[in-house]
């Protein structure tokens, strides 16, 4: 345990930001054979008596905007700047946790597992479309694109501790994740200003290095129930697939009602306006009645393209909505270097402009290339 420490020490990054606890990442990394037997001892302490001190609980939540044009508080993203100290105690947790599951619980969770990533997730889902749909004349398949309210935000720690234990870990360790949730002090940071504090008991904070993990242990028995649905997720990113053929849409309409009273049941709220239901359907030739989905008296919004993990994905699953989305961001970017370009600027200023804001669309465009090739 000691030399884990001493590694992760020597491998902080100085640059991160001076976390509540005051503690700084250069004086960990310069004083790592100090200090590494002293934090073994806290941390093999706090893992047996399952607390954790609140200093290395405490967190400052910075609201960090999701996309241009806000107009609502959901529009930020709550990330959390936490003790620096406690990120590589979490790390270490983490990965024992991850060594000590069985693999893999939920196949169809692309996040958080080693060699996965969105490229498998967006593969998975469009290979089973195309698959069911080659199968025979007049099959179709029903996409639902779920979204969650604050979904790491409503882990309730009684309930996933329960799951945890069912899992198979240890009794003092589920209580050390337990401590880990509940009894954390968090003031909220805009600009300068800093209000009073407040002790949080719910939810696992969108920052810290265990919460991705613990969602997805949160939401492992979120499974289908039907051989003719499936459910496929990444991290809170949850497709539920129909595939429907004689035109029978019950089953796919009991999964969404399935998964409506798990969340329920777990504390999870859907978001209705921002769900979407997509339909893939090749049958030109027949006019089809589609069942509309309702998810709390509410009816989904169907759309024509759906952008999944940074992809667009279309009812003809065509690649021109998402060509033509990669096209027009790369011209925006090379509009602003022409002006730059007009100005006379010399041609430093230009390369370091093109470095920071133009070259990422190449990287960009080849992102999740495996898929549309």
């Amino acid at each position: 345990m000691e030399s884990d420490m001493r590694r992760v020490f020597k491998r902080v990054n100085t640059r991160k930001a001076v976390a509540p606890d005051g503690i700084c990442g250069r004086v960990l990394r310069a004083c790592a054979d100090q200090l590494a037997p002293v934090f073994t001892d806290i941390f093999n302490l706090s893992l047996m008596l399952g607390i954790i001190p609140s200093s290395f609980k405490r967190s400052t939540i910075v609201p960090v905007l999701k996309k241009p044009g806000p107009s609502d508080l959901s529009d930020y993203r709550p990330v959390a700047l936490t003790s620096v100290m406690m990120k590589y105690f979490e790390k270490l947790v983490r990965d024992f946790i991850t060594s000590s599951l069985p693999a893999p619980m939920d196949p169809l969770q692309f996040a958080y597992r080693h060699n996965r990533s969105t490229d498998d997730a967006i593969a998975d889902l469009l290979h089973t479309t195309l698959t069911h749909l080659d199968e025979r004349r007049g099959n179709y398949v029903k996409m639902l694109f779920v979204d969650y309210s604050s979904a790491f935000n409503t882990i309730i720690p009684s309930l996933l501790t329960t799951k945890l234990e069912d899992l198979g870990l240890h009794t003092s360790l589920c209580d050390w994740i337990s401590n880990f949730l509940t009894d954390r002090p968090q003031s909220v940071r805009v600009g300068n200003c800093a209000p009073s504090t407040l002790t949080l008991s719910t939810g696992a904070l969108q920052g810290c290095v265990l919460s991705p993990l613990l969602y997805s242990l949160y939401t492992y028995d979120c499974t289908a129930t039907s051989s003719s649905t499936i459910i496929v997720k990444f991290a809170d990113d949850t497709v539920v697939m129909g595939l429907i053929s004689d035109n029978d849409e019950r089953a796919y309409l009991e999964e969404i009602k399935h998964l409506e009273n798990w969340c329920q049941e777990n504390n999870l709220l859907l978001n209705v306006s921002k769900t979407k239901e997509l339909i893939v359907d090749c049958s030109k030739k027949q006019e089809r009645n589609y069942q509309p989905v309702r998810i709390s008296g509410t009816t989904v919004e169907r759309v024509d393209s759906f952008k999944y993990l940074g992809v667009h994905i279309s009812q003809d699953l065509s690649w021109s909505c998402h060509t033509n989305s990669l096209a027009k961001n790369a011209r925006q970017r090379l509009y602003h270097l022409r002006c730059l370009r007009d100005f006379r600027l010399p041609s430093k200023v230009l390369r370091n402009f093109y470095t920071c804001t133009s070259t990422p669309v190449h990287p960009h465009g080849e992102h999740h290339s495996l898929i549309w090739e």
